[in-house]
């Protein structure tokens, strides 16, 4: 899943050499702490963050779908 998200962001932002993903396995949960430049953070966010709802809404959907639970965070 790591690798999905890290796909769908690099294709949002202008330097996706800056994209770090941290991938946090807990008992129930994974958490991925998403970082990317300053300038390329309104692109992951979106207007109303409707950008970071459908990231959130697709790596959900992946997570269900593998019997896992998932949650993205954004780290500036």
């Amino acid at each position: 899943m790591k690798e999905l998200v890290e796909f769908i962001v690099k294709a949002l932002v202008d330097d996706p050499s800056d994209v770090q993903i941290h991938e946090i396995t807990g008992d129930k949960i994974t958490l991925y702490e998403l970082k990317v430049s300053k300038k390329d953070i309104g692109k992951i966010i979106g207007k109303k963050g409707r950008t970071a709802v459908a990231i959130r809404t697709i790596l959900n959907a992946v997570s269900t779908k593998q019997g896992k639970r998932a949650e993205l965070e954004i780290v500036e």
